[in-house]
């Protein structure tokens, strides 16, 4: 296409930039083939104007689209040239975190200078067995591919990591290794994947060292060979070394360190194994302080040291040697500190005694004499005589470094030979993948030798990448079937051969280090002379003669010639080496120049060295140094030792890590362009994209360019066949035909095309964009002009309706207007009216009341006249009385006057006595009572002073009567009076001081009842106040008691809640015990498959050595608890053999033991015997002696037995008695709490009793019978004794036909009597323990009860806050202790139980044994016939023996191979019962408990489980066998819980179903083994169903595109990549969910439990979301809007399938819950704040670094998404900074949700199961 077409405006191209490199800018204007500058805008804004080469007219490269940036594969970009590879490696590494990205073929790898979560065992398991397409680019995909590649190709592979010092190699080769030992494993036990492993501490602690560019740099280059065996299992290693920077060893430049091993040896000086060497601080020695910079931050030397000596260890360097090594490199750094001074101009000398020589010559074991010689001296060899030679200061010292570093090679070359040895295996090596780490191109501003040779290796490293490159390419091509042209790409063979070919540069220097005068100058000269003119690869310096110039692949390099022949040369002096081999006390100094004398090829075991100022090469094992030093220099050793090794690579399949140095400060995700590009440049990367631009770098399915630009396809030229379709489209679309090419399968592209087609689809897109936005505009448009037409038709109506309401209302108003103007104008006459009615009236009244005043007033003063009269007279009698009157109130005045004083002073006292209590008394309650018994008082007071003051006034009222009376009589003297006139001026006077003082007693009476009222007031106000302060304190009262109860309720439910975290706590800690119990089985499992591969190998190979030989399999659980049997039953094995099947079955250890048990029981037996033997000879010989006696003690053992029996009744009785005596203080202190009746504690111990009980009357029962058995044989033995006299029996004894007759009866009869005497003391003994107990727990309830009763009074002290605290707390505790003591007494007296159950069964059958043999050997002459002894036999009650089946014990073998072996689990599930196999196992086994053969129980058991392990060893990867086999296990496990008889399994049976329990043997410990082997069919199974589905979940989950059409297909680069299209073949979502349905109807069918179903489902969708969550964490191309949408409908459809099989309550949807977040996360905004926040609260099943993960590989795949920014993944992380959850990024897929086998009883009759005549079980018996 023109230029015209692309160069359009808003293109977006790329211009050199100064300071990075290229800058992106667009177009503001349309180019014309005639413009000679381009109108461009920076992103800034600013314009430029960029001019045009006018000679080539060459336009600036065009930027890329956004959906192609970040690209994991930079040849997927449309356009390939330096600045887009260099933007796609920026935004990836920056923007998303990313290190890995794909080139093609080559992996480029930036250092990060920070730790990654990507390198963990979780990330491997997700790379192991993927396409190196399918996942993100990593390390681990590329070794995966040659791990891969190597074992289908059957070829050798090799990884090959270059890079400058600092970009990461040795890292990324180590974690290359850290793959292989990980997934391959190893072939022995020796564990050589952690030997290989291991020998990289050794490697960086004496290769590696610190350098300004990197804190580990490794100073050498190795290709390690990791061989595998025919499994491609890990069988040993091989380690070859190149470059060794010897120069190194005695000299680092500023910031640098020498190697790591001498600053760890210094930093352990002080230990004490090290204290010989006596090292000190690194700064104390020349060789490891000149780089200033002894440490190293973060990096703990003497911690170092310690993994390095773990190291050798593990390589088996043992610890003698290791101290030699040391020695060794303590002795160099005490040379390096050897000073040597000038004795003159030509000579130098050491001082004597110098401390650091002489700790040299100790340490290395030679004389000081002759190193302090040699030091200073040479010796000179001529034809005919030899010459000591001084040597001056600079030279000597020049010799003592070269000596160093020799001492260091060597070191080097023996550590790299011992380490191969320890990875060296016997085992045939099948293949290998070799890691190569070499450095990569180097320049610098002086480059000498060193860079000379690294830059040679590279060019050869180059030229091999380039034609692998090339040749992939091709075969590509040519795969394709499609037409191509040679590609021409740069061969960089010219530089090789200027380099190594004849006359070459190396041979020019090999040839003038031969002359005996050479030197630097005129080897340049030659140089010059010979390539200057003939060469353009070679230049020389315009201001330089000793200097020239190579143009190398990657850029030129000016070399200085000074150094190049000496270090060609590489000499060391003779004499010290030969001082050196004669030492004679360190061996391994003499070890490590042993073979001086022999050559060492290139390609042996001792690796080359080199470096920036010296190398050291291999040396060659067939030369000798003693006569000629260096006949190979070290150029031609390097040039074979490349040879050797380019051969190498040539003859494996390469694959290529280019480790990319981002900076030069070592900033973590710190790009700096500038060092990118030059790396790029060198490293062929850039070559790489060159190679491919020049071809069709871009290749397409005709499936995903189908289905990418189907939108440029109209309806007619869709056909049936796509590819037809397709050429058809692209032929319209692509005028120029050699821009594309079609192969069999793909579509190839040239550069460019593919950006072409993307802005045709997107200008497509654009436009159909614009159709329906304008489409919408003009429906959103139209529709707002109708809302608005017909809102404003609205608004009209009601503005017409209010305008009509508004008139209506008007009229309204005036006429309402009008009514009222009437009423009021007739109101206004009306009141007109009236008020002139009313004046009228006035008036005429006024008149008629002055008359009447008139008349009034002249009547009113002859009226007032007489009343003048009146009162004058009255007045003068008046006062007469009153002077009288006041002379008596005087008086009394006075008198009251006198008594008020003497109250008030009362008065006084008492408010003071009453102040001072107050004072006195603090208590408010009595303050408040006395006040209020004062208050009465005062009011007592007052109504006594009340009742005074009425009684005055009556006195008053008396008295006034009688004045009034004396007044009369006063009126008759009156005339008296006048005549004593004088006197009445004396009585005027006395009368006013009588008022005067009648005032004051009123106003001191007036003062008394002020005070009195104050007083009143005050009390009244103190009670009001006392009242308020009451009611204040009732508030806080109340208040109190609110909170109280408000922090009661708070504290029930914190207690609540806290319990409910304990208990879910508690099933947390429960769920991991049972997954870690249940990986213990797991472990178990894997170890038995493991001995049994062992023991079949051992006997295949010992049937090869001896034919007939069979090997016996051994299969069984090593539960000791599946063979423990008590002693009893193990006895019963001495007369019987176990037959060929149970052997088999048993281990040999099991074997071992039981042979070990009888063998003991043998010698006990025997022994046994013997004694029994000699107390025959005793009894034999005391027989006459005793026989006097035997009556008289049969009679006294009768007797004593009788009394015996008589105090066991009474000490029965006496039992019973304290019994009930127990019961009713029991039932006395009810109250006490926890032992109330009614309450579990009482229940549980009356429970206990009523069961101790009955146990005892049927003991009872059982005694009485014994006894009247006893009974009748002391008859029978009395009878023979009355027939038969002692003296007869003397006699006659010798004639007796057994002699033994006599004393077995006796040793029967008293051996029943001991039994019966040992129950009854056993009885008893228990019932004294139960009488214990209770009385024990009695007497804890009462002192629980003072417990309590202390604790209540404590708490009544604390406050009512506390109080409740103290309370719960204590209640609390008081109930977990109570559970605990009563769970443990259950559980004591539950085993107590079955002990008794045991041993009564054991006892009943020896007494019913002894009792049969007394009966046979107590027949005599003298006893009668018909009088026989029975046996001892105590009556048990029969059952109804059916639901059994019998079968002989050799058919125990057809019963397990007809049953489990051969059986079909299909036919058994479709046509019979689910789980017939294990009723039929049952019902075999119930009747081998019937007839109590505890052997045959046994045996049966054991062949159970053993089958069903073998079938499943057999067919385990069959899901249908494992499916049956834990159904019927499973069902198996339930019949033995169902039929054992114990009360928690029987609840659910019916009356008949509890006639069938098992009543001889208690097999809950085989219920135990049984469980474990259902938990390992559960697991296997598990792994079953993951390996059926993982080839499903991937394709079916996130690439088949269930709705079609949402999700695009974006372009891929050279690589394979999974598309999201589904080709045929290909899994989808329906089969994912058809497998699920086939797993669900198969469980169904054969009788799994509902339960174990849900938790199977379960732990399915566990491994869905996590193998789906995992590939989406790993792939960036899934991560996008509309995958995010497809896996939510795909997870919806799973939910669907759930809620059809009613399993949505299993816990199955919770598992997925990580992966619908993920989904949601995908397609919620990434933008805002509010953003962020939702998205932290919403994604709380992802751990921060998923989250941060997907956001960072969230991927466009239309230019109409955006990506997210950083800024706003760094708000993600800081909101979720405070999350404690692990760092983990993956899901672990290999986690198994522990299982549980909930009881499920089962309604099926044992009795109606019928048999099939297809099992071919005939031989079986229904009983």
């Amino acid at each position: 296409m023109a230029a015209s077409e692309l160069y359009t405006k808003s293109a977006r191209v790329w211009i050199p930039d100064a300071e990075e490199v290229w800058k992106s800018v667009e177009l503001t204007k349309d180019y014309k083939n005639d413009d000679a500058s381009l109108q461009l805008m920076l992103e800034d804004g600013t314009t430029i104007d960029h001019k045009l080469d006018p000679k080539t007219k060459n336009l600036p490269y065009l930027r890329n689209p956004d959906i192609l940036v970040g690209e994991n594969d930079l040849t997927a970009l449309s356009y390939l040239h330096e600045p887009a590879v260099l933007h796609n490696l920026k935004v990836r590494f920056i923007d998303s975190k990313l290190i890995y990205t794909y080139c093609g073929i080559v992996l480029v790898a930036i250092n990060p200078y920070e730790t990654l979560p990507i390198y963990g065992t979780d990330i491997i398991n997700a790379y192991s067995g993927q396409n190196m397409g399918d996942m993100d680019p990593h390390i681990f995909a590329v070794a995966e591919e040659a791990y891969k590649q190597m074992a289908r190709d059957e070829r050798n592979q090799s990884i090959i990591v270059s890079g400058e010092s600092g970009a990461g190699k040795t890292v990324s080769a180590k974690y290359a290794m850290r793959y292989f030992a990980t997934v391959s494993g190893s072939a022995s036990e020796a564990n050589v994947e952690e030997k290989v492993l291991a020998s990289n501490p050794i490697m960086e602690a004496i290769g590696n060292a610190k350098t300004t560019r990197n804190d580990n740099s490794s100073r050498f280059g190795k290709y390690i060979e990791i061989g595998f065996d025919n499994r491609y299992r890990i069988i040993g290693a091989n380690m070859r070394t190149y470059l060794l920077e010897k120069s190194r060893v005695v000299f680092q430049a500023d910031e640098e360190r020498n190697y790591h091993i001498f600053y760890q040896l210094c930093a352990s000086a002080n230990q004490p194994e090290f204290k010989n060497l006596r090292l000190s601080t690194a700064n104390d020695f020349l060789y490891t302080r000149q780089g200033r910079s002894p440490v190293i931050e973060g990096v703990d030397d003497a911690k170092e040291l310690c993994t390095t000596r773990h190291a050798f260890t593990l390589l088996g360097i043992n610890e003698s040697y290791q101290i030699g090594l040391f020695q060794v490199l303590a002795a160099i750094l005490h040379l390096g500190n050897v000073e040597i001074k000038d004795r003159d101009s030509d000579s130098s000398l050491i001082a004597p005694n110098n401390r650091h020589l002489t700790a040299f010559c100790e340490l290395v074991g030679v004389t000081y004499q002759d190193m302090s010689q040699w030091l200073c001296h040479r010796k000179l060899k001529t034809a005919t005589e030899t010459y000591i030679k001084p040597l001056p200061r600079l030279q000597a010292t020049n010799a003592r470094d070269a000596l160093s570093k020799h001492i260091y090679a060597k070191l080097f070359n023996w550590i790299v030979e011992h380490v191969n040895k320890a990875l060296v295996t016997n085992v045939k090596q099948h293949s290998f993948i070799g890691v190569l780490d070499i450095y990569g191109f180097e320049t610098f501003e002086i480059n000498s030798f060193e860079q000379f040779c690294i830059n040679y290796a590279n060019e050869k490293l180059q030229q091999q990448f380039n034609m692998h490159v090339f040749k992939l390419e091709q075969e590509e091509y040519m795969k394709e079937q499609i037409p191509w042209t040679l590609i021409d790409f740069y061969d960089n063979q010219p530089c090789i051969n200027l380099i190594e070919a004849k006359m070459g540069i190396l041979d020019l220097l090999d040839e003038e280090c031969k002359m005996p005068k050479g030197s630097d100058d005129s080897w340049a000269q030659k140089l010059y002379n010979t390539h200057l003119k003939t060469c353009s690869l070679f230049e020389k310096p315009r201001m330089s003669n000793r200097a020239f110039i190579i143009q190398h692949f990657a850029d030129k390099v000016e070399y200085q010639c000074e150094g190049f022949l000496e270090k060609n040369k590489d000499t060391v002096n003779e004499e010290q080496i030969h001082v050196l081999k004669a030492s004679k006390q360190f061996d391994l100094l003499v070890e490590l120049f042993q073979d001086e004398e022999k050559a060492t090829t290139p390609t042996g075991q001792v690796p080359g060295t080199g470096g920036r100022t010296r190398l050291s090469i291999k040396p060659d094992k067939g030369r000798d140094t003693s006569s000629k030093e260096h006949k190979k220099t070290v150029g031609c050793q390097f040039r074979n030792s490349l040879q050797m090794l380019m051969e190498t690579l040539n003859a494996t399949t390469p694959h290529y890590v280019r480790c990319i140095k981002p900076n030069d400060f070592k900033l973590a995700f710190s790009f700096d362009p500038k060092r990118a590009v030059q790396q790029l440049r060198a490293c062929g990367v850039l070559e790489t994209i060159r190679i491919s631009a020049a071809g069709f770098p871009s290749r397409w399915t005709y499936q995903e360019f189908f289905s990418r630009y189907r939108v440029l396809m109209k309806q007619k030229d869709v056909l049936p066949d796509k590819k037809l379709t397709c050429r058809n489209v692209l032929e319209k679309l692509v005028q120029d035909q050699d821009k594309y090419q079609f192969g069999k399968t793909k579509i190839f592209f040239r550069a460019g095309q593919v950006a072409y087609l993307e802005k045709l689809r997107a200008d497509k897109l654009r436009a159909a964009c614009i159709r329906i936005q304008k489409t919408i505009r003009c429906w959103l448009a139209r529709k707002k002009y109708l809302r608005q037409r017909s809102a404003a038709i609205t608004i009209q109506r009601f503005t017409r309706g209010y305008q009509a309401r508004c008139l209506v209302k008007f009229m309204r108003r005036t006429q309402a207007a009008t009514v009222i103007q009437k009423y009021q104008r007739m109101c206004v006459e009306r009141k007109r009216y009236r008020q002139k009615q009313a004046a009228a009236l006035a008036m005429q009244t006024i008149l008629r009341a002055y008359m009447a005043r008139q008349k009034y007033q002249a009547l009113l003063r002859e009226h007032k006249a007489v009343i003048i009269q009146k009162h004058v007279r009255g007045w003068l009698a008046r006062c007469w009385y009153k002077r009288c009157l006041e002379a008596i109130v005087y008086l009394q005045c006075c008198i009251r006057r006198m008594r008020a004083k003497r109250e008030l002073k009362k008065l006084k006292i008492e408010a003071r006595s009453v102040e001072h209590f107050k004072k006195l008394n603090k208590g408010m309650e009595n303050k408040i009572m006395q006040l209020q018994r004062k208050i009465d008082e005062q009011n007592k007071d007052n109504r006594v002073i009340s009742e005074k003051l009425v009684s005055l006034e009556s006195s008053y009222a008396s008295e006034s009567e009688r004045m009034r009376g004396e007044l009369g009589r006063l009126r008759g003297v009156e005339e008296d009076a006048k005549n004593k006139a004088n006197q009445v001026s004396s009585l005027l006077e006395e009368l006013e001081k009588l008022r005067k003082e009648l005032s004051v007693t009123q106003q001191e009476k007036k003062t008394i009842e002020d005070w009195a009222q104050k007083y009143r007031d005050e009390m009244e106000k103190m009670v009001s106040e006392l009242k308020d302060q009451n009611g204040l304190l009732k508030k806080e009262k109340d208040d109190l008691n609110r909170m109280i109860q408000e922090q009661s309720q708070q504290m029930t439910e914190k207690m609540t809640r806290a319990i409910a975290q304990e208990t879910q706590q508690l099933e947390t800690d429960l769920n991991e015990e049972r997954s870690r119990y249940q990986n213990l089985l797991t472990e178990h499992l894997r170890l038995e498959e493991k001995y049994d591969d062992l023991k079949e190998e051992l006997a295949h190979s010992t049937n090869v050595s001896k034919p007939g030989h069979r090997r016996t399999d051994s299969t069984h659980s090593s539960n000791e608890s599946e063979y423990t049997y008590n002693s009893e039953y193990a006895e019963l094995e001495d007369g019987s053999r176990v037959g060929e099947d149970v052997t088999r079955g048993m281990d040999t250890s099991l074997t071992l033991k039981l042979q070990k048990r009888v063998t003991e029981l043998e010698q006990e037996k025997q022994s046994l015997r013997n004694e029994l033997e000699n107390r025959e000879e005793q009894f034999q010989r005391a027989r006459a002696r005793d026989d006097a006696q035997f009556r008289k003690a049969r009679g006294a053992e009768l007797e004593y037995e009788s009394l015996k029996r008589q105090e066991l009744e009474s000490e029965n009785k006496k039992l019973r008695h304290d019994l009930a005596e127990m019961r009713q203080s029991l039932l006395g202190g009810a109250a006490a709490g926890a032992g109330a009746p009614g309450s579990p504690a009482y229940k549980v111990l009356l429970d206990q009793l009523n069961a101790s009980c009955e146990e005892l009357e049927v003991r009872k029962e059982e005694v009485l019978i014994l006894r009247s058995q006893l009974v009748s044989q002391k008859e029978a033995m009395h009878h023979k004794e009355t027939m038969t006299e002692p003296s007869v029996f003397a006699k006659d004894v010798n004639k007796l036909k057994d002699a033994d007759e006599l004393k077995q009866a006796y040793v029967g009869v008293k051996d029943t009597n001991r039994l019966l005497e040992q129950q009854l003391q056993a009885q008893r003994r228990t019932y004294d323990s139960e009488v214990e107990s209770l009385r024990g727990e009695l007497q804890n309830v009462k002192e629980e009860n003072n417990r309590q009763q202390q604790l209540l009074a404590q708490n009544l002290q604390l406050p009512p806050e506390a109080r409740i605290e103290a309370s719960l707390q204590h209640e609390i505790t008081r109930l977990t202790n109570e559970n605990l003591d009563l769970m443990e007494q259950l559980e004591k007296q539950d085993r107590t139980i079955r002990k008794l159950k045991k041993q009564l069964k054991v006892y009943s059958k020896r007494i019913g044994e002894m009792g049969a043999g007394q009966a046979e050997g107590q027949t005599s002459p003298g006893q009668m016939v018909e009088e026989p002894i029975h046996p001892v036999n105590i009556p048990r009650r029969e059952k109804d023996f059916q639901g059994m089946l019998e079968y002989k014990k050799e058919d125990e073998m057809k019963l397990v191979k007809n049953l489990i072996l051969e059986l079909k689990p299909r036919g058994v599930a479709v046509n019979l019962i689910p789980g017939l196999p294990a009723y039929i196992l049952f019902m075999c086994l119930r009747h081998a408990d019937y007839v109590n053969d505890d052997q045959k129980v046994r045996t049966l058991l054991t062949s159970t489980i053993n089958s069903i392990k073998k079938i499943l060893k057999k067919r385990g990867d069959d899901f249908e066998t494992v499916s049956f086999w834990l159904a019927n296990t499973c069902r198996f496990l339930h019949c033995l819980k169902q039929y054992s008889g114990d009360e928690a399994f029987m609840k659910h049976n019916t009356s008949r179903q509890n006639e069938h329990c098992l009543s001889n043997f208690d097999l809950a410990e085989y219920r135990q083994v049984i469980s474990d082997l259902a938990i390992q069919i559960y697991q296997q199974l598990v792994k079953c169903m993951e390996n059926i589905l993982q080839p499903m979940i991937v394709s079916g989950m996130l690439e088949h595109e269930t709705i079609q059409g949402v999700s695009g297909v974006k372009p891929t680069g050279l690589r394979k990549r999974t598309s999201s299209i589904a080709d045929e073949g290909t899994y989808t979502l329906d089969s994912i969910l058809r497998q699920l349905s086939a797993f669900h109807s198969t469980m169904c069918q054969h009788g799994t439990d509902p339960e174990l179903i849900k938790q199977v489902v379960k732990q399915l969708f566990y491994i869905i979301g996590a193998v789906t969550l995992n590939n989406l964490l790993l792939r960036k191309d899934m991560c996008s809007w509309s995958k995010g949408m497809q896996i939510r409908y795909n997870v919806s459809q799973l939910e669907e399938w759930l809620r059809d099989k009613g399993l949505m309550n299993c816990g199955a949807k919770e598992t997925l819950e990580p992966l619908i977040q993920a989904a949601q996360l995908l397609q919620v905004k990434k933008k805002t704040e509010e953003d962020a926040e939702a998205i932290c609260s919403m994604c709380h099943a992802l751990t921060t670094a998923q989250i941060v993960k997907v956001l960072n590989l969230y991927t466009p795949v239309n230019e109409f998404e955006e990506r997210v920014s950083v800024a706003f993944i760094r708000t993600i992380q800081t909101r979720l900074r405070d999350r404690s959850e692990s760092p983990q990024l993956l899901m672990d897929t290999k986690m198994i949700y522990p299982v549980t086998f909930p009881f499920s009883p089962s309604s099926l009759a044992l009795e109606t199961i019928q048999i099939p005549t297809s099992l071919n079980l005939s031989f079986l018996t229904r009983v």
